[in-house]
This record gives structure tokens, sequence and C-alpha cells, in this order.
């Protein structure tokens, strides 16, 4: 099983291609990238985590046999990084764990979705104070509101209201410099909304993969209830985390690295074209890898919290 050690050692890795020819393959030990049969880099295999692979490539059976093996997970993506495929690294035979989801009752679940909510919204309150959008006395009172009102809370359908209500404030605050519209997810009506998409994309993704290691049914949540081909656990699990991505968004718009002439618009979505995404994948990149192991030991607590039926649920604290 992946240990705190592992995790600081291993890469996510980003491929980019825009033409068929291209091809990954397994060779020495290492994950070799080729361009029209040209080897263009490669990486020791011991090294990654996830591999994101944005644009079409081809895949050796001996890649994606020895991937398993090692642990690697690899996301297949279209260039308008929309997931089509996944070969995730897993441990299928943990039936114990899986019992434990199963068997979950509808009182802890509840109290699992008001601790994921709870610290969700925190982590906002924090972010809008860090940017002096908020008082130390402001963030206080709102803290004790939000955790005051979940206390109370006696179905998930209250849960979501609250976070919804919460959140939507948080985005006016938070993006108010902006050109803050509203969060449409899915929609890429605006650069925001495009961005957070993208963003949040690689996030889900990162934690689905660690969520497999352990032997979870990504499929059985808590908060996200069971759906037709949701990985509704993932969506729970990365609840906490969205900060992270809305807080990169912030620092690249202040960092100059967001550059509005770099995306288009057509058929009413906004895209970036294939030389311009480079630099976006960078700094989402830069996001995971400077809070990877905080993420990780999240998912490892949360895995003993359910393996040993413990209280002891994990919390998660933005930077």
């Amino acid at each position: 099983m992946l240990t705190l050690p592992d995790i600081k050692a291993k890469q996510v890795l980003f491929i980019m291609t825009d033409a068929e020819e291209n091809r990954l393959q397994f060779k020495n030990q290492n994950i070799a990238f080729y361009k029209k049969g040209e080897l263009a880099d490669q990486i020791s295999s011991h090294q990654v985590l996830i591999v994101f692979i944005i644009g079409d490539v081809s895949l050796t059976s001996v890649l994606i046999k020895k991937c398993r093996q090692l642990g690697v997970s690899l996301i297949l993506m279209k260039s308008n990084f929309e997931v089509y495929a996944s070969i995730l690294a897993s441990a299928e035979g943990n039936y114990l764990l899986r019992s434990r989801q199963y068997q979950m009752t509808k009182q802890k679940e509840l109290h699992f979705s008001k601790l994921i909510v709870k610290n969700k919204l925190i982590n906002q309150l924090r972010l809008l104070r860090k940017n002096k959008l908020i008082t130390a006395k402001e963030y206080e009172i709102r803290r004790d509101e939000i955790i005051n009102k979940l206390e109370k809370t006696k179905s998930d359908k209250q849960i979501l209201g609250i976070e919804g209500s919460r959140s939507k404030d948080f985005f006016v605050l938070y993006f108010k410099d902006y050109n803050w519209y509203k969060r449409l997810p899915r929609t890429k009506v605006d650069i925001n909304n495009y961005l957070m998409d993208i963003g949040y994309t690689f996030l889900f993704n990162f934690i689905d993969a660690l969520v497999n290691l352990y032997g979870f049914d990504s499929y059985k949540g808590f908060y996200h209830l069971l759906f037709f081909q949701r990985k509704s656990l993932a969506c729970d699990l990365m609840e906490p985390f969205r900060c992270l991505i809305d807080q990169q968004i912030v620092k690249s718009f202040n960092l100059k690295q967001i550059n509005v002439k770099d995306f288009e618009f057509k058929n009413e979505r906004y895209f970036l074209p294939f030389d311009k995404q480079q630099k976006y994948i960078k700094f989402f990149l830069a996001c995971l890898m400077d809070n990877k192991e905080e993420i990780f030991s999240y998912v490892r607590k949360f895995y003993y919290c359910v393996i040993n039926d413990s209280a002891d649920y994990p919390f998660f604290k933005v930077k």
C-alpha cells in the first residue's frame, strides 16, 4: 500500500499530443514518449503516480500491464480536457473495505456529509480572510453560523442547500475582481467556469486514483448518492480541496499567467487552442504537486476511518 514517503517521491505526469503517430511505451523501467518514431522524453516509472494523456496517442499493452503492476494510473483526455477513459491501478480485492462502505449506516453517512461540507465552507472562509475580503471577526461569525446550521440539519437536501448558498456567496466575493458571473459546471460560458472545469477535473482524477489504490468502490459515496456512472466517493472527497483550484485561479490572474487573449469562443463555449494549453496545465500541475501530500494524507486517514469504523474523520486546512 502506498505510504507518505512514496507520495513524496512520486510525480503527476502530463503528456500533450496533437498527432496520432505519437506513442507511449514502457522501456527499461521508464515510461517513454515517442514522437513520429523518435524518443522525445522519458521518466522512471517508479517516480510516477498518475499520467494525464491529453490528445491522441498509442499505448502499448506492455505499458498498461507494467503501470497496473507499479500502481501508476493512466487518465485519457480529449483535447478539450474531457476524460473519456481511465486505466486505474487499484486494490481490487479489498472486500472488507467495500463491505464497510456498503454497510455504513444512514446516520453515519449524514455525519460524514456534514463534515466534508463544513470542511469545504470553512476553507472558503479562510481564502476570503487571507485575501482580506472579510475580517477576522467576520470569519469567526460566519464559521460559527456554518457549524451551527450543519449540526442542526437532518437530511442531505438541507446540507446541500447550505453548501449551495454559502458557496454562491463565496464565489461572488472571491472572484469579484475577475468578471464573475456564476458557477455553471461544464458549460464553459466564460473563462472562469472553463478554468474551474479544467482544474476540478485534474483534482477529481487525482483523488479518484488514490481512492482506487486503497481499494474503495469509487462509485459508492455518502454525500453524493449512488447515480449511474458517477464516481460519488471521489466527488465527496474532493469537496474540501476545491478551494485549492479556486485559489490557484485567483493567484494565476494576479500573476498575469492568465491572458484572456489566449482563449477562443465558438458555439457559445470558451476553449484553449492546443498551443495555449501547456501554460495553464503547468499551474494546475504545480497546484497538485504543492498539495499532493496533504491530499494523500486525507485519503489515507479516510481509509483508516472507514476500515476501523472510527469517528476520527480527517480535516484539510487550506494554506
